[in-house]
């Protein structure tokens, strides 16, 4: 576990005690598992919790699997010494994987090319624009060969789950990820309104923040969903207290903030982005949304 200042604890905690529990389940010592860093100091994640690695990224002589960690800041990675030791440790290892944005950061490195790979959803437009040797694909998961990648904390548990399924069977993943809880109960009516309804609200959410260019039509949500539109209106103004259409929005409006701070793509770029045909349009709900305007935002 490869670990960049930063790195998200919960991607960590996602990566490793899947292993552990494997190993607990079948009383067997199936994984072992190693902290690296890029030199032997202490690691701050991004709550600031510190990690002291076993070894440092010079000192690692071999792995089955290098998960690359980088979350917060991967930009700021990508410097020729830290693509160079990851190239040579990549070659001492079996497979490379990119968990959150670490694909990225194995995209700059030359790892990635020729192959499949996903990553966090804020930077999917920044990876396939940025490295077309890559496939990107908007997938929570992909394994392809000797490359993994992971499109954020939460997935990488998905990751992990379907590694162990390849490696000790189906039956040993389920275990694990019943013993957290993962995974989908039955549709029943026993679960708790308001779960359900919440239920409901993160499926929607997360469909608007995959199609933001274009947008879906509420409708075809609300199919992809396996519910009618207006039980989906509903769902949303009692978990959200705001329509489909203004969920919608705001998740527009999200990323338009996020990619005026953390990009030089001009407002036009932007506004297609968040699927509005006209900048003008999409400015002036981001003045109502903000009180300000993207240009006003940027020079700040």
């Amino acid at each position: 576990m490869l670990l960049f200042p930063s790195f998200s604890n919960l991607c960590l905690a996602n990566a490793v005690e899947p292993l552990r529990a494997a190993n607990t389940l079948s009383k067997k010592p199936l994984y072992r598992w190693t902290h690296v860093g890029l030199d032997a100091g202490p690691v701050r994640s991004s709550s600031g919790l510190p990690v002291t690695p076993d070894t440092a990224l010079s000192g690692l002589a071999g792995a089955d699997y290098l998960l690359v960690m980088p979350s917060y800041g991967h930009r700021d990675f990508a410097k020729p010494a830290t693509l160079r030791a990851l190239r040579a440790a990549a070659r001492r290892c079996g497979a490379v994987g990119g968990l959150d944005t670490g694909s990225l950061l194995l995209a700059a490195a030359g790892l990635m090319d020729g192959y499949r790979a996903t990553s966090h959803w804020d930077v999917l437009d920044e990876f396939a624009e940025g490295w077309p040797e890559v496939e990107v694909v908007p997938d929570r998961v992909v394994i392809d060969r000797d490359r993994v990648s992971c499109g954020g904390a939460t997935t990488t548990l998905e990751l992990m789950l379907e590694l162990i399924a390849q490696h000790h069977g189906p039956m040993l993943s389920l275990d694990v990820a019943a013993l957290f809880m993962h995974g989908e109960r039955p549709a029943a009516p026993a679960a708790p309104p308001g779960l359900a309804r919440d239920r409901v609200l993160r499926a929607a959410a997360a469909l608007m923040r995959r199609h933001l260019e274009p947008p879906l039509p509420i409708p075809e949500i609300a199919r992809r969903l396996g519910i009618s539109q207006r039980g989906l209106e509903m769902r949303c103004r009692a978990a959200a207290g705001r329509t489909p259409q203004g969920l919608y929005a705001a998740i527009r409006m999200a990323e338009a903030q996020r990619l005026v701070q953390d990009t030089t793509l001009s407002v036009t770029e932007i506004a297609g982005r968040v699927g509005y045909a006209d900048a003008s349009a999409m400015t002036r709900m981001f003045r109502r949304q903000f009180g300000v305007t993207p240009q006003a935002l940027r020079t700040r």
